[in-house]
């Protein structure tokens, strides 16, 4: 084989332009890597939420009894009534990355919303945890006016009552209604849950209304998670209920404390099934 000499001499430019070219469009690739980790790994400006923890009311919490009383007979129930949560990052001290929140929008049991959804723009970590520490005080305070008022219907004795209730690393308003189960659970001689784990949700106030909360899907999904076979949910979010129920847990549409303790004694002594499910109006 033989090469004209004139072809030999171009080679040298040739290479040094080819090695050039490649080098530079390796530097581009490396940048642009390196420029999308580093995008990925900033705050980002939505929230992400998934399943939270449930908790026993009828149980402990860092060692304490979740509902304490005092000034008046107590009972055991052999189930389980569950609180139930919402964990979130994205809100004041609880940053989330771009890449958790891709990562979650790939994540059927992950909800991701605009942070301004959740909370208020310009809110301070400190705000933050002030506010769900007053709804929480709120709501217990409620729970034990609420379920003071089904107790005296119920002919017991609550003229000494005095009630204390104590959670871990839990906030907001929505676990009233659970609160209220369990102060009357406790202070009632039957075995209202029948040994059955029973979850729900819902606001309560003074006069016993149970009203919606947020995230309800992944509560119900936190209760299948954590052992439940029952949700007693609000009416009021039945619209997010209907068509999200998880395999294997049984809904019922309440709307006050009445209801939803009828609604544990029916469950407990076998009848769960005449209770009414939710439906959208």
């Amino acid at each position: 084989m033989s090469l004209h000499l004139s072809s030999l001499k171009r080679w040298p430019m040739r290479l040094r332009r080819y090695v050039r070219a490649r080098s530079l469009r390796y530097m581009a690739g490396l940048i642009a890597v390196v420029l999308s980790v580093v995008v990925l790994c900033l705050p980002s400006a939505y929230s992400v939420q998934w399943p939270g923890p449930t908790l026993n009311v009828l149980g402990d919490s860092g060692g304490q009894p979740v509902v304490k009383v005092s000034g008046a007979n107590t009972y055991q129930d052999t189930g389980k009534l569950l609180l139930t949560t919402v964990s979130a990052n994205g809100v004041p001290g609880y940053p989330v990355s771009n890449a958790e929140v891709i990562w979650a929008l790939l994540d059927s049991a992950r909800v991701v919303k605009p942070r301004e959804a959740v909370v208020p723009v310009g809110q301070t970590t400190k705000e933050y945890q002030a506010e769900t520490l007053k709804d929480m005080t709120s709501s217990q305070d409620k729970a034990v006016k609420a379920a003071t008022s089904v107790l005296e219907e119920q002919g017991v004795d609550v003229s000494k009552l005095e009630v204390s209730m104590h959670v871990d690393d839990i906030g907001g308003p929505s676990a009233g209604m659970m609160y209220a189960l369990g102060l009357i659970d406790e202070l009632t001689p039957q075995n209202e849950s029948g040994g059955k784990t029973i979850a729900g949700t819902g606001t309560i106030n003074d006069k016993g209304e149970v009203g919606a909360i947020g995230g309800i899907k992944l509560k119900m999904l936190g209760a299948k998670r954590d052992g439940a076979t029952w949700f007693l949910a609000p009416k009021g979010n039945c619209d997010d209920v209907v068509g999200h129920v998880p395999s294997g847990l049984r809904d019922v549409q309440v709307s006050n404390l009445n209801e939803a303790y009828d609604a544990l004694v029916a469950i407990g002594e076998g009848r769960g099934d005449e209770l009414p499910h939710c439906t959208v109006d």
